[in-house]
């Protein structure tokens, strides 16, 4: 008789270990075919329903600072039903114990017992079963359902690891795409090719500071006789200011299809800015038109780098009448077309500030005493060779090499 009794619980165990085992399986098998969430919930609801005959739960997980509801069956507690950690902290400190010990009134009344799950010694969830099958009251059992549960949350955390990196790679990939695009606009602002010829000699060097920067240039030949160019930085980088360029540069081929004074085009140009960005935005620009019958340069300096202009004798001069920057008020305060002499031999160079804003181990900047020295000393050089010539210079003077803090854009126009 104690034989059989002995084979009896055996058997029993066996019978238990199978169906604990049938639990695993069936978990285990959501979390392997990607199930939702909420799918996780529900089929560790019916596992511990059908596999371990419980008849009451209510599970509790810490999220977002307390411990709230996810799985309510066969119970009256209310969906948004939670505790604080501070509840929790006096809570089962040695594992499960009887939901009668805790003082919770009529919510405890509908439970028999409390499994808090722990990860790394700290409480996550909270595990409140209710007539659950004598065989699933030891602590083995309970100590199973323990495990089972923090499967689960193993599982869940994963898995909501798994859409953030998801969400996250989409975002990268649209930031991508979104900066591929800003790139295209500004590369289409930029004139393809410069009108050299036997009338002067004009080359442009750009280099961004990060993949979408706000620097612009641009060289229109206006008629036979007379050439506009352009230089201009937008607050800001990415992709708004690339949109905001593409707008003044719209707007500038339009008022000079329209022949347009220079005066007049610079005060549409502000119009235009202001606008598009109620004010929140601005560009500071260079645009002048050269006239080669008269040789005289017209030019408007809007709140940019004073460009220099360099003749074949006599002192250089700092191009700085105009206004102030363009699209912070709806009409310009003042506005002063300058004019300059530019006879053959001249040199026009015009550029952004990050040419100057240059830094050594001093902290003294490279500045526009920094390019003015660097262009009298090469200013006869071919246009291609003094441009890199500058870029020679503020590499060495630069602290951070070819690090520069901001986008570097030169034009020059040389008059033959």
């Amino acid at each position: 008789m104690p034989q059989t009794a002995e084979v009896a619980g055996l058997e029993k165990r066996l019978f238990l270990k199978e169906r604990e085992l049938g639990a695993l399986l069936e978990i285990t098998q959501a979390i392997t075919q990607d199930s939702a969430e909420a799918d996780l919930y529900k089929i560790y609801q019916f596992t511990l329903i059908g596999q371990l005959g419980v008849r009451r739960l209510a599970l509790y997980v810490l999220e977002e600072g307390a411990f709230q509801l996810k799985i309510n069956f066969s119970t009256a507690l209310p969906p948004d039903a939670r505790f604080t950690p501070a509840e929790v902290a006096r809570f089962c400190p040695d594992g499960p114990c009887p939901v009668r010990e805790l003082g919770l009134g009529p919510t405890g009344q509908q439970f028999e017992l409390l499994v808090p799950v722990r990860q790394r010694e700290v409480v996550q969830a909270l595990v409140f079963v209710g007539t659950m099958q004598g065989d699933y009251a030891s602590r083995e059992a309970l100590a199973f359902l323990e495990t089972l549960s923090n499967i689960l949350l193993g599982a869940v955390a994963n898995l909501r690891l798994a859409h953030q990196r998801e969400t996250l790679l989409m975002a990268e990939a649209a930031g991508h795409r979104e900066i591929e695009i800003a790139q295209q606009v500004q590369q289409l602002l930029f004139p393809q090719k410069l009108p050299n010829n036997a009338h002067y000699a004009l080359h442009a060097t750009y280099q961004p500071h990060t993949e979408v920067g706000g620097d612009y240039y641009d060289v229109v030949e206006i008629d036979q006789y007379r050439l506009l160019v352009c230089v201009a930085d937008v607050s800001g980088k990415g992709v708004p200011a690339s949109l905001l360029m593409s707008n003044f540069q719209a707007g500038l081929r339009t008022l000079l299809r329209q022949q347009a004074n220079l005066a007049t085009t610079v005060r549409e140009l502000n119009y235009l800015l202001f606008r598009n960005s109620g004010g929140e935005k601005f560009i500071t620009a260079f645009l002048a038109i050269y006239d080669r019958r008269t040789q005289v340069l017209e030019y408007v300096n809007a709140g940019h780098n004073d460009p220099l202009l360099l003749p074949d004798c006599g002192p250089p001069h700092l191009l700085h009448d105009g206004t102030i920057m363009l699209g912070i008020m709806e009409e310009l305060p003042m506005l002063r077309v300058g004019l300059a002499t530019m006879p053959p031999r001249s040199l026009l160079f015009a550029y952004t500030d990050g040419l100057t804003e240059v830094f050594n181990a001093q902290q003294e900047e490279f500045g526009e005493a920094g390019v003015l020295r660097a262009l009298t000393r090469n200013r006869y050089l071919p246009l291609p060779g003094l441009h890199q010539e500058l870029l020679r210079c503020i590499h060495e003077f630069s602290t951070e090499g070819d690090r520069f803090a901001d986008d570097v854009t030169m034009l020059s126009l040389r008059v033959k």
